[in-house]
């Protein structure tokens, strides 16, 4: 399959989703800018993928980027960041969002288990009461140490 196909308008997630559950899969959801892709992010995404069959990405907007991150974010174009996520094989889609959080994303995709990093408390993760009020699971991972977008950026500028 082309990468582009992976990445759905959330109409279109939603149907896709929906045939996956009907298959009694497992559908995992996780979010970020994911700007500058990295070991940490290919760690992580893998190991999320691990806990599940599907692997759902809500990806955030340069727009929602911008508004996050600060006036020079993101580095790279939503349309790039959405099709390199999609080019991973463990990655099986990618939906952008233009707001701060993904919550819309998540009430509507409704995932079996939601996944953040470890630098998260379960408590404070977007999304967390509704997937386990819906049965479904949140789970924290690991993240790789040493390794971020905003140190990547910081190492390049003192070049």
């Amino acid at each position: 399959m082309e990468t582009k196909y992976k990445i759905q308008s959330l109409e279109n997630a939603i149907r896709l989703v929906s045939t996956w559950k009907r298959e009694r899969q497992k559908i995992v959801f996780s979010n970020g800018c994911f700007d500058i892709l990295h070991i940490g992010h290919v760690d992580y995404l893998e190991k999320a993928k691990n806990s599940g069959d599907k692997l759902v990405i809500g990806l955030n907007s340069d727009i929602s980027v911008h508004r996050l991150k600060g006036s020079n974010r993101p580095i790279n174009m939503e349309l790039s960041r959405a099709r390199i996520l999609a080019a991973l094989s463990f990655v099986d889609l990618v939906i952008l969002f233009d707001e701060d959080t993904p919550i819309k994303l998540i009430e509507a995709v409704k995932p079996d288990i939601l996944v953040k990093g470890s630098d998260y408390k379960i408590q404070n993760i977007v999304g967390a009461k509704f997937v386990m009020e819906n049965g479904g699971k949140v789970i924290t991972l690991d993240l790789v140490e040493g390794v971020s977008t905003t140190d990547i950026i910081n190492k390049i500028k003192n070049c």
